[in-house]
């Protein structure tokens, strides 16, 4: 017998084996806001829940070893965080889910063992949104009648899920086809109950009216109707609208804009709308009404500018105005010799053309002006001037020179004008000679690969000769990928290609080439530059765990995956931090070492630095005859053994060794148990004398206290030491052999607090903690310095009202939803309100009928000492219920409240006061009959708490 703190803990040493591991099996709850629940709500494969609520499923999963669990769900993420497709965790949490991320979730579990096990469950989000309604009519001739037939339509549209019901009414009349001849209402085709339309046929004086279109989900997951009321009259008309500019407007950089979109009709008044695409509207832009002001506009202020009006009256009134800022840059030239001839060179006797091009807006306004040798070009039959050349871009100027003579030569400027506007011109010159020759291409010798590292800069280069010298436009040969500028080709003009810092995914081959402009309209010439991006190596194994058996050799790789250049130059081994001496052969990609004997002197961290004369990188290797951890087994049926003659319970603790055969016989387990309120430990050894891969060892722990937890520790012992420890938490859960007695208490020890939710619609949140748990630097005067044990690991809930509280912020916790197998029901619950700034504490049921409907049952303010204190309240509530415990926060901060065990029963409440064995309360402490006695109120409800 072993003391542990004030209780006795008896280690049993019975052990025993066989076969343990076992395939991954899966099982999903939900836990979250479900706001349709059926009989069997833990099993429901269909998960309702209404937008903005929180989504809560838990994978429960059993099988040796531990499975891993993977969440993910059908063409989109199974996370909150969309970038994520995946979620590694037992319990998959969404807040304020949304309507995108409906659909089927799969928890995937799996441990290496058989098949992984795969569950779904299909969460379908509830959500109505706001109706749409908007009026049609048509005017038609009725065979030649002299009078005409109007029609209106009255068109309801609303996203819902479900699908929404509509409902029609003139005033406070529901319109239908069987009492009103004149309506007719009906679905349109495709629009999958989304739309309703009310038709008013040969429009009568009655029919106008205020119509309403009313929308509901008949109250799925409490979400209301809603509506939206038109009034037709006699004046209901469809918006119009006029211009006060043309449709298109060509102005001048650094002018103001003013464009005025006026209504000539509509009724009800409409909105006036102005939007620009591309992009959004320019910060120097002003809207009031329906005109539209830029100030000072830019070029990059053109595009179209769209004036919308909307009454929801037919079709929305539409103009466009497609505004032209005028603009001019970027001229250039092309030397085009006799295409006839197919010639590349000019040659006397053969045609020439020179062409001149700028951007522009208005492109088609550009004038252009030819000179030569600085003065006017002289047209003739031989000097033509063409536009719009098809085999240039468009609106291109060319002065075509046939039969080229001798005099043709000399300095031809093309001029780019915008006659009338403050636009500066635009030229570019271009000199005819026998020196004007196309161009040449070439990478000066030693450039033709270029070698940099990692991080460095670099330069490309080729030599271009050649009167005029076109631009370099240089791309990527071997990738499709883009320049470091982000596109796919970049121009220079010195024929240098300057990268800076360069990376290893910039290695390959690059091309350099001529460009067709400011030059020769002729076949591009072209040249390849090798880049060579020099970097670190990358190894592997970065680590590595060895374990070998003592006495045994052990060889220790450390290879080189990746690198520039791809060899080893230098490989230096350490053993603890001290150099080994360690021969290298040449050209080699790895670096090995071998231990003769493994011991514990030879035990420890080795480390290999390989360097490729660049950079160095290292792989780490612990190498020991250390056992591998034991793995607890977690599925022990009824793992909890009551001793009904005492307040003990024994616990069955059953695990298996990882890899026993990889090091020495596994000569006994240490074994470590300290219960969690204490810091004393309680130390034995369990000996074993045979051990095999998957083989279940079993061990008893009797005479732990109830209820408490206890921390356990487990090592194995070889002939080298103590191996790798694994540490795992016990807690106390109830026999399923037990009764399960007429009344539940909630004392909330678990983390899952009996199925309680936080109200997402509060201010803030309970708080379940306990005496180990609480902040050391509380408010003091004010809360409960143990739950309603006395015990210091006994949890409790309770509301802080420090800041950032304010007064009057609520705390509300939810129960899950119960259905009634009784008519009365007695609610018992503990509470501490202990402070001079104590607010309420108010229990509430939500009852849910076709609505939900809260009603407070039972409430209490003030400072009420500094004790733990009993309230019953007998209820019957009318239907599926939930109860709410809603704290409210005082004045300031000494107002902190907790409530805890909370307790229900069939019948009504105690009529007497409760035994001191039912409260805790300080010396010279009192309780007033009101505080403890059994209250009525309106309703009663049945709560089913799980202690699991």
């Amino acid at each position: 017998r072993c003391a542990l703190g004030d209780g006795v803990l008896l280690l049993s040493l019975f052990t025993s084996f066989f076969p343990s591991t076992a395939p991954a099996q899966a099982q999903i709850i939900h836990a979250g806001q479900a706001c349709v629940v059926k009989e069997d709500n833990i099993s429901e494969r269909v998960y309702t829940i209404r937008e903005g609520d929180t989504l809560v499923l838990q994978c429960l999963v059993t099988g040796h070893p531990r499975p891993q669990v993977r969440w993910t769900k059908t063409a989109g993420s199974a996370s909150d965080k969309f970038q994520e497709t995946s979620v590694l965790n037992e319990t998959l949490r969404i807040e304020k889910i949304q309507r995108l991320q409906g659909g089927r979730y799969y928890c995937k579990a799996e441990n290496g063992v058989g098949v992984p096990a795969i569950k779904s469950i299909r969460v379908d989000v509830q959500y109505l949104d706001e109706p749409v309604l908007t009026v049609h009519q048509t005017i038609s001739d009725v065979r030649g009648s002299f009078y005409q037939e109007k029609t209106v339509f009255l068109r309801c549209t609303v996203n819902s899920n479900p699908p929404a019901r509509f409902i029609w009414k003139r005033g406070a009349e529901t319109l239908s086809h069987s009492q009103d001849n004149g309506v007719d209402i009906y679905e349109p085709l495709y629009t999958q109950g989304e739309t309703k339309v009310l038709k008013l046929k040969n429009l009568r004086p009655q029919d106008y009216a205020s119509y309403t279109c009313q929308v509901s989900v008949r109250n799925v997951c409490s979400i209301p109707d809603k509506s939206i009321t038109f009034q037709l009259t006699n004046t209901t008309a469809p918006p119009a609208l006029k211009l006060s500019v043309n449709e298109t407007l060509v102005v001048n950089p650094g002018d103001n804009v003013t464009m005025q979109c006026s209504l000539t009709g509509g009724d009800p008044q409409p909105e006036v709308l102005w939007s620009h695409s591309p992009g959004p509207m320019p910060p120097n832009s002003l809207v009031q009404g329906g005109n539209l002001t830029i100030w000072r506009i830019r070029v990059e202020d053109s595009g179209y500018y769209n004036c919308t009006a909307i009454n929801n009256v037919g079709n929305p009134a539409k103009k466009i105005v497609n505004l032209l800022v005028r603009s001019m840059k970027n001229a250039t030239f092309q030397i085009t010799p006799d295409v006839i001839k197919e010639s590349e060179t000019i040659q006397l006797g053969q045609d020439l053309k020179l062409s001149c091009h700028v951007d522009a807006v208005p492109q088609e306004k550009v004038v252009y002006s030819w000179y030569k040798n600085g003065k006017p070009a002289r047209f003739s039959d031989r000097l033509l001037i063409t536009r719009n050349d098809p085999e240039l871009p468009p609106v291109t100027c060319s002065l075509e020179i046939i039969d080229l003579r001798f005099s043709d030569y000399g300095t031809y400027l093309c001029m780019a004008t915008f006659q009338g506007a403050p636009i500066p011109d635009l030229s570019v010159e271009v000199n005819i000679s026998s020196e004007t020759v196309p161009p040449t291409i070439s990478v000066p010798k030693g450039q033709s690969t270029i070698t940099v590292r990692e991080g460095s800069r670099a330069e490309l280069q080729c030599e271009v000769r050649g009167k005029p010298k076109p631009p370099i436009i240089w791309s990527r040969v071997d990738k499709e990928a883009p320049m470091p500028s982000g596109t796919m080709t970049m121009e220079t003009y010195d024929g240098k290609l300057h990268l800076e810092s360069v990376s290893r995914e910039m290695s390959g081959t690059y091309k350099c080439q001529t460009a067709r402009y400011n030059g020769f309209n002729i076949r591009p010439r072209e040249a390849l530059v090798q880049l060579n991006v020099q970097f670190p190596p990358v190894v592997e194994p970065a680590f590595q765990d060895v374990r070998q058996g003592m006495g045994h050799s052990v060889t220790l790789r450390c290879t080189m995956l990746k690198g520039s250049p791809m060899k080893v130059a230098t490989s230096i081994w350490r053993f603890n931090g001290s150099l080994l001496a360690q021969p290298l052969a040449e050209q080699q990609d790895y670096s090995e070492l071998k231990v003769d004997s493994v011991s514990r002197e030879t035990s420890g961290n080795y480390e290999c630095t390989i360097s490729n004369d660049v950079g160095v990188s290292t792989c780490l290797f612990q190498v020991s005859a250390k056992a591998y951890s034991p793995e607890f087994y977690y599925d022990t049926p009824n793992p909890t053994l009551s001793q009904k003659q005492s307040k003990n319970y024994s616990y069955v603790l059953q695990w298996t060794q990882k890899e026993p055969d990889a090091v020495d016989p596994i000569l006994k387990y240490r074994l470590e148990v300290r219960q969690l309120s204490q810091r004393n430990t309680i130390q034995t050894f369990i000996p074993v004398k045979k051990m095999e891969k998957g083989m279940l060892l079993e061990h008893i722990l009797p005479n732990l206290k109830v209820p408490q937890s206890y921390e356990v520790r487990l090592t194995p012992i070889t002939s080298f030491g103590a191996g790798d420890m694994a540490a795992r938490v016990i807690r106390y859960m109830e026999p399923p052999s037990l009764p399960i007695p007429t009344d539940n208490t909630c004392r909330f020890e678990d983390e899952k607090i009996c199925g309680f939710m936080q109200d997402k619609m509060d201010n803030f949140d309970w708080t379940r903690q306990n005496a180990l748990t609480q902040n050391p630097k509380r408010t003091v005067n004010t809360g409960p310095p143990t739950d309603i044990s006395g015990t210091p690991e006994g949890y409790y809930m309770f509301i802080e009202a420090s800041r950032p509280r304010v007064t009057g912020d609520k705390a509300r916790l939810i129960s899950p939803l119960y259905n009634i197998t009784a008519k009365y029901y007695c609610v018992s619950f503990y509470y501490h309100m202990y402070g001079k700034h104590i607010g309420s504490l108010n229990l509430l049921v939500r009852v849910r009928n076709k609505r939900a409907i809260d009603t407070q049952v039972w409430s209490l303010s003030g400072n009420r000492g500094n004790m733990w204190q009993q309230a019953h309240v007998p209820i019957n509530p009318p239907g599926p219920f939930q109860i709410i415990f809603e704290g409210v926060r005082g004045t300031s901060y000494e107002g902190d409240i907790a409530i805890d065990d909370v307790t229900l029963k069939k019948g009504d409440c105690p009529r007497k006061p409760i035994g001191p064995n039912k409260a805790v309360a300080l010396p010279g402490s009192g309780v007033s009959a009101l505080h403890s006695s059994c209250l009525r109120g309106p309703l009663t409800f049945f709560l089913y708490v799980l202690l699991r």
